[in-house]
């Protein structure tokens, strides 16, 4: 059965490493023949929560801008893949405000059920992505129905480009696509 997948990359460098390894993750996931939809937060507006919890009222966040869109298309999707560059171990500040502003979904009847986690760093060190895998946990943490199925982390890449060298990354991204 086909299944609807939503990527985010929150990257902001066009073609960063990140958001090659989540077009490679879209990529398996449709190959296997679900319908996938690739969101890039790049040149999204997409401001701070305020925290007056207006959107567990009436269902969608009262601060216009790019992320009620978005935040629909989560709650719509099957499964979601967020892919971040680990800056400073922690996933990116785009990724972390997107997530605050989901704050809508917690009262919702949200349909996604896997969520996986799509990292790139710099860093060598294999654990690089562990306090950001644990700020996703953090967030599936709050809705009962999701689990994280899966993350990936591509080390060693830095520039631009980077990740067309890590070739075991980039298949196994694209095989935990194929899985989806």
């Amino acid at each position: 059965m086909s299944k609807n997948v939503l990527v985010i990359s929150s990257t902001l460098r066009k073609n960063g490493n990140s958001e090659v390894l989540a077009k490679e993750f879209a990529k398996g996931a449709e190959k296997s023949g679900n319908n996938v939809e690739f969101i890039t937060l790049q040149e999204k507006e997409i401001k701070f929560c305020k925290g007056c919890l207006s959107c567990q009222k009436i269902g969608t966040c009262v601060i216009k801008d790019d992320s009620n869109e978005i935040v629909e298309k989560m709650k719509n999707a099957d499964v979601i893949a967020f892919a971040s560059p680990i800056y400073y171990y922690e996933m990116s500040g785009q990724l972390k405000t997107l997530l605050d502003r989901g704050n809508p979904l917690f009262t919702s009847d949200y349909k996604f059920r896997d969520i996986y986690f799509l990292a790139t760093a710099a860093d060598t060190d294999s654990h690089a992505a562990d306090i950001a895998i644990n700020g996703i946990q953090g967030w599936i943490s709050c809705f009962a129905k999701a689990q994280l199925k899966g993350n990936v982390l591509a080390t060693g890449v830095e520039s631009v480009g980077d990740i067309q060298n890590n070739t075991d990354s980039l298949k196994k991204v694209y095989e935990m696509g194929l899985s989806v």
